[in-house]
């Protein structure tokens, strides 16, 4: 397979189609110096752009080397972002592959990305860890919010 230098679309357009790229050779580029990641059977080089993200540099570090169309589609990316992502467009993951991660609960079908509950197994998907840590803070600051008001309302022992 085709080894990209990381460049955008323009650079594969000399080519007859885009460049086919393996799960192999996608888990080699899962750093800083290197991050590349599948949208919906889409390779994407998003290293340029780690820096830049709005979420910060380990949200994407999080899903570079896999196919990270659920963690892509949780977020809820605007019509923008979307239109960004093209810009570090490299090629295709190969046909096989994305069957195998499919199966293997890493991909989600584009028809199925809108479906929340379809989270890659031995996964928790992005809404459910925020969940995770705002609840029982929510549940500490009501605990500390009545314990104020209810010490305020107490009658005065004689």
């Amino acid at each position: 397979m085709a080894e990209s230098d990381g460049g955008s679309a323009a650079t594969n357009q000399n080519h007859a189609g885009p460049v086919v790229y393996t799960l192999a050779e996608l888990k080699n580029h899962d750093s800083m110096e290197s991050c590349w990641l599948t949208i919906h059977g889409k390779v994407y080089d998003v290293t340029k752009f780690l820096e830049d993200h709005p979420g910060g540099v380990e949200v994407l570090l999080a899903s570079t080397g896999t196919d990270a169309t659920k963690d892509f589609e949780d977020v809820g990316h605007s019509q923008s972002a979307r239109e960004l992502l093209q810009e570090y467009f490299i090629g295709e993951l190969n046909p096989a592959d994305l069957v195998k991660t499919t199966q293997q609960g890493g991909a989600v079908p584009a028809a199925a990305a809108v479906d929340g509950n379809a989270a890659p197994r031995g996964q928790t998907s992005l809404f459910t860890r925020i969940l995770q840590f705002l609840v029982p803070l929510g549940i500490l600051g009501l605990a500390v919010a009545v314990r104020v008001f209810t010490a305020n309302e107490l009658p005065a022992s004689s």
